[in-house]
């Protein structure tokens, strides 16, 4: 298919997304089996609660997958949700706005529903209790699940076309180092595009370019704004401990940034920032006053 091979040589695009672990050694992770799914009204495919074998209860956000908003509930919803339909190609699904938002939630929705299927037996969790919340108001942490039947749920959900491979990466329970991971969740993503699973089958493979051309120049815009003094003097962030979107906060960093700092955790120095793709000497001395490492001897 013409438009299919169009979207393989675009898939270079990808890597703005796509977030790696930059080298920094990462906490061992912890398993913990058998886990049980915790239903809740706000659970996505992505981000869900569990309780493990000693009675304690997690809310998890997966390592390597980022399913569609389905609950949208402020301006930074809406805007992942935007951004997540431009890069499934699917803006104009419809023939309008509501009904291609009515048909990523669709999807969405379709995403929790698959994850509560799946792991309706139980599951093994893999977690270094890495803090992976977003807004900073709701404790998340980081982690690989492996269902029931031997299955990454990252890499499930992205074979289905539930959701992309974007987020945060690290070294694997089996091994497998974080660039690997990405590279492998790439290809599931490729294989799902190219069956028309899920979102993908929605796709209009003639605009997906340009609808994805549109997503980086309002990414550009955006951390252009964040440039423009959208942090005060009184910002002091923790690069190893803050939330996504209080690193957004910073002048020039935008969601991808963000989750490249996160992915880069833990930060000895903080020339150690350095290391992360975007953030040159320039640009972390921009970012310097807004930073502190408290536990810095």
């Amino acid at each position: 298919m013409k438009s299919f091979q169009a979207f393989h040589r675009l898939i270079f695009l990808a890597t703005s997304a796509v977030l790696t672990l930059t080298g920094f050694s990462a906490q061992p992770l912890v398993e913990l089996r058998p886990c049980k799914l915790i239903p809740t009204e706000w659970a996505d495919g992505d981000s869900f609660e569990i309780e493990t074998p000693d009675g304690k209860q997690h809310t998890l956000r997966l390592y390597g997958a980022d399913c569609i908003e389905w609950h949208v509930n402020d301006k930074s919803d809406a805007t992942r949700l935007a951004s997540q339909r431009h890069y499934f190609g699917i803006m104009a699904f419809g023939g309008s706005a509501k009904s291609s938002i009515d048909a990523a939630k669709s999807t969405a929705q379709s995403a929790a529903e698959e994850t509560a299927r799946v792991l309706a037996k139980p599951f093994t969790v893999h977690t270094a209790y890495a803090d992976a919340r977003g807004d900073g108001k709701h404790k998340r942490i980081y982690a690989f699940v492996t269902t029931a039947d031997g299955q990454d749920l990252a890499e499930h959900l992205i074979q289905k076309g539930l959701a992309r491979a974007f987020g945060v990466y690290r070294e694997t329970p089996g091994g497998k180092v974080a660039k690997d991971y990405q590279e492998f969740l790439r290809d599931v993503e490729l294989v799902a595009a190219k069956a028309g699973n899920g979102a993908w089958s929605m796709t209009n493979w003639d605009r997906l370019s340009s609808e994805r051309e549109e997503q980086r120049k309002e990414d550009a815009e955006l951390e252009l704004a964040a440039g423009n003094g959208k942090a005060t003097a009184e910002l002091k962030l923790d690069p190893n401990t803050a939330a996504r979107d209080e690193l957004m906060k910073l002048p020039g960093v935008g969601e991808v940034t963000a989750n490249r700092i996160i992915s880069g955790r833990p930060y000895k120095t903080m020339a150690d920032l350095k290391n992360v793709e975007g953030l040159g000497a320039k640009t972390l001395e921009k970012l310097t006053p807004y930073l502190q490492l408290p536990d810095l001897k």
